[in-house]
């Protein structure tokens, strides 16, 4: 009776296997494929045989195992913050100072594996003493800085000692995050991973450069837009998040990194948050154990992303121009200054969205 059963959709669901722990943490899959596939046939063939009906053809829509491994985003870095970064500590403190500055003074020298914990708390409750002095004009700015750097001398002090200590106390975990790098990286969060932002999609970033070396310094990815939340700040690790990744130190040498698994919808959803464009894109096969690149596509430029939002590059141009002839006849500049700065603006039309190398002027 009823329709014959030629094909059966068994629809999506097959997990991707992010952080790489084969758990079954929300970032991995405890499962193989060959396992899955397995079930669905086994589970589909029974209740077939139980009602004596041909097997079907079976179809499966796993978008995400399947585009999961579509596609990488690369991006440089631009440079880095060093939060708490260490200033010059003074050997006392002045008598005239306010009461916060010696209590932290006396935490900074007294810092060990067995006050660790008390030194944290300590010097937590005198810097908020320090800033409530502040706030009401009590404190003069130079000592509230210099009761903040003492804070952060004493938090990389405590985070030092820490590896002698036999127990980590939960509540210094926190100070990575607190003591981490700022990295600014060359791409926009909400064009190419709006993911991370949206869902907090885990996908796995690292260095492809200096791999021989071993990473030192806690970071925080930053990307160039002006929104405070176009950043990663978790990062996969085995059945659980890191709130930072380990970095090399900075040396304002090349130094790109990797974001994996990005699969072949964060283009599609992504979007022009701060005029961002499509990025530069390369089409890559594998052909006979060589590496080809198969097409090259620009990413789109301020000329073409200012037209969305209904700027006409050539109108800009022929203004810019306008007020150039002007500067001319008035003697603030001669011709040739006038020519750069024209072909400049130009060449800043037909580049890219995302920073690039400094031309000449």
């Amino acid at each position: 009776r009823g329709a014959g059963l030629e094909y059966l959709d068994v629809g999506g669901g097959l997990g991707v296997d992010y952080d790489g722990s084969q758990t079954n943490f929300q970032s991995s899959m405890n499962y193989t494929m060959q396992e899955y596939a397995n079930d669905v046939v086994y589970h589909v063939q029974t209740v077939c045989d139980e009602a004596g009906v041909k097997h079907p053809h079976l179809i499966s829509e796993s978008g995400r195992a399947v585009a999961a491994f579509h596609s990488v985003l690369i991006f440089g870095t631009l440079g880095v913050t060093h939060q708490g970064e260490l200033s010059e500590i003074p050997s006392s403190i002045p008598d005239s100072y306010e009461q916060p500055l010696h209590d932290l003074m006396l935490t900074y020298n007294g810092v060990n594996p067995r006050n660790a914990l008390e030194s944290f708390h300590d010097s937590q409750q005198a810097l908020d003493m320090a800033m409530n002095l502040f706030s009401t004009g009590y404190l003069p700015l130079e000592q509230r800085v210099l009761a903040e750097n003492l804070f952060f001398a004493i938090c990389h002090k405590i985070r030092r000692v820490a590896d002698e200590m036999e127990y980590y106390p939960e509540e210094l975990t926190g100070l990575d995050r607190m003591l981490s790098d700022l990295v600014f990286c060359n791409f926009s969060l909400f064009q190419s991973m709006p993911d991370s932002w949206a869902i907090k999609q885990l996908f796995p970033v690292m260095p492809i450069h200096r791999l021989s070396e071993q990473p030192t310094r806690h970071a925080v990815l930053c990307d160039i837009t002006c929104d405070s939340d176009g950043k990663i700040d978790t990062f996969i690790d085995r059945r659980d998040v890191k709130k930072t990744l380990v970095l090399h130190n900075y040396d304002g040498s090349p130094y790109y990194m990797g974001a994996f698994l990005i699969g072949a919808y964060q283009e599609i959803l992504g979007d022009l948050h701060n005029l961002f464009g499509d990025t530069n894109t390369v089409h890559v096969d594998l052909k006979d154990g060589e590496v080809v690149l198969e097409t090259i596509i620009k990413g789109e430029t301020v000329y073409e992303v200012l037209d969305y939002v209904q700027y006409n590059g050539r109108d800009l141009i022929a203004r810019l121009q306008t007020h150039v002839e002007n500067a001319v006849r008035k003697g603030l500049i001669d011709n040739e200054q006038a020519g750069h700065v024209v072909r400049f603006y130009e060449e800043s039309l037909n580049g890219y969205t995302y920073l690039e190398g400094a031309r000449d002027a």
